[in-house]
C-alpha cells in the first residue's frame, strides 16, 4: 500500500511481465525474479489464529452521533492509532451497492485480455500505470499485477489512465473516489481531535495529494517462496484499503510478530502512514505491513492513499512539541519528501522515516 509511487524515477522501467498471465500455464518452478530469500525473517508469524490478536474495529457512525459517544469513540480511535497503527472502520457510510459494483468492475478489469490492459502500461520514467516498476535488474518482483494512478489534484491525473479506463469502471471509480475522500477527511479531522492538535494543522490534507492502486494477486503454487507485496510502511497521512474479494493476505508487524488481518465484512481497513507519524511527533506510528499470497485463491484489493498538499511543509505539530517534548523529526517540504523517499530506497521497512529523525 505504498504511496511512494507518487513520485517518478528516471531509471525506473515498466515491465511487460504479468503474473496473471504467468500462472495461466502450469508452472514447474517459480521464476527466480519472484523468489525472495529475505522474507524468512527473524520476525515470526503467529500461527495459531485462535489466539491471534485482532486489530481494533471502530464504528464511524457511533463516533459522530453525539458529544458523549464521540468522546468515548475518540478515545478508542486514539488507542487504535497509538497502540496498533491499524484499525477497521465499519458504519463508514460508503454504499454497499457501490462496493459491490466496484468489486464487479475491478474483477472485470483484471479479466480483460493482456493486450487491453497494456494500453495503460507504465511509460518510461513513470510509475503510474499498469505493470511492475523495475528499478534495477536484481530487483525482486512482487507476486501481483497492479495499476496505480494519482487521482488528486485532478490536474495531475495522467490523461491516458483514469480518463481512458472502460467507461463503467471509470464511472464507479469516480463515485468511489468521491466517497473515500469524504470518509478520509472525516477520519483525519477526528484523528486531529484525538491528538488534540490545532485544526489548522490538519488542513494540509484538504485537497491534498491522493492516489489509488488496484492490485491482483494470483494464486501461487509455492506461496512460501514469494511475496505479494514486500514489507513496508506507507508514505501517507492515512491509507484506506478495501479487500475487494474477501480473500485474506494482509499481515501487520506488531511486537516483533507478523499478525494476519482478518477483515470484518464490508469494513475498510485504515492505517497510519509515515506523514502522520511525523505530524504526531511519534505519538502515532506507521506500521510495517506486507501481503502474502496463497496456492488456490486470487486476492484483489484497492488502496487509496491520502496525503498532504504537495506545496505544504510537514513536520511535528506545534501543538505537541515544547521543551519537554522536542521535535523528533526534521521539517521537510512534501514534494521533496516524496522525491527523496522514492529515489533513495526500495520498499524496506521504515528506513526512510528513520532518515528524517533528529538525532542528538
Amino acid at each position: 500500500m505504498s504511496s511512494s509511487e507518487a513520485a517518478t524515477h528516471e531509471s525506473s522501467q515498466s515491465s511487460d511481465i504479468s503474473v496473471q498471465e504467468l500462472v495461466k500455464k502450469p508452472l514447474t518452478s517459480i521464476p527466480q525474479r519472484y523468489i525472495r530469500l529475505d522474507h524468512d525473517e527473524p520476525s515470526p508469524l503467529i500461527q495459531n489464529e485462535t489466539f491471534c490478536p485482532e486489530i481494533p474495529t471502530i464504528s464511524l457512525q457511533k463516533m459522530i452521533q453525539g458529544e458523549a459517544a464521540e468522546h468515548d469513540q475518540l478515545e478508542k480511535l486514539n488507542s487504535a492509532c497509538r497502540d496498533w497503527g491499524f484499525f477497521q472502520v465499519v458504519d463508514h457510510g460508503v454504499s454497499p451497492l457501490l462496493l459491490k459494483k466496484l468489486k464487479d468492475e475491478i474483477e472485470g478489469f483484471f479479466g480483460l485480455p493482456l493486450k487491453e490492459k497494456m494500453k495503460y502500461k507504465i511509460r518510461p520514467g513513470e510509475v503510474e500505470g499498469y505493470g511492475a516498476v523495475i528499478r534495477s535488474e536484481d530487483n525482486k518482483l512482487d507476486w501481483g499485477d497492479r495499476i496505480y494512478m494519482i487521482t488528486n489534484p485532478v490536474g495531475r491525473r495522467k490523461p491516458y489512465l483514469l480518463p481512458e479506463l472502460p467507461s463503467s469502471l471509470r464511472t464507479i471509480l469516480e463515485s468511489y473516489i468521491a466517497e473515500l475522500q469524504e470518509l478520509a477527511m472525516t477520519l483525519l479531522r477526528l484523528v486531529g481531535k484525538a491528538l488534540k492538535i490545532e485544526k489548522r494543522e490538519m488542513e494540509v490534507f484538504e485537497d491534498g495529494m491522493q492516489a489509488l492502486r488496484m492490485t491482483y494477486y494470483p494464486p501461487c503454487p509455492q506461496p512460501e517462496l514469494v511475496m505479494g507485496f514486500n514489507s513496508h510502511s506507507d508514505a501517507t497521512g492515512i491509507t484506506i484499503l478495501n479487500q475487494v474479494n474477501g480473500v485474506h493476505g494482509l499481515q501487520i508487524k506488531k511486537d516483533g510478530m507478523w499478525i494476519p488481518v482478518n477483515f470484518v465484512s464490508e469494513a475498510l481497513v485504515v492505517n497510519i502512514g509515515d506523514i502522520l507519524e511525523i505530524i504526531s511527533n511519534g505519538v502515532y506510528k506507521s506500521v510495517e505491513h506486507r501481503v502474502t499470497v496463497n496456492s488456490n485463491k486470487e486476492r484483489i484489493s484497492i488502496a487509496m492513499f491520502f496525503n498532504a498538499k504537495f506545496q505544504s511543509e510537514i513536520g511535528p505539530s506545534i501543538s505537541l512539541t515544547n521543551k519537554e517534548n522536542p521535535p523528533l523529526f526534521k521539517r521537510i517540504k512534501m514534494e521533496k519528501y516524496f522525491k527523496d523517499y522514492f529515489n533513495s530506497r526500495k520498499l524496506d521497512g521504515k528506513s526512510y522515516l528513520d532518515h528524517l529523525k533528529i538525532t542528538n
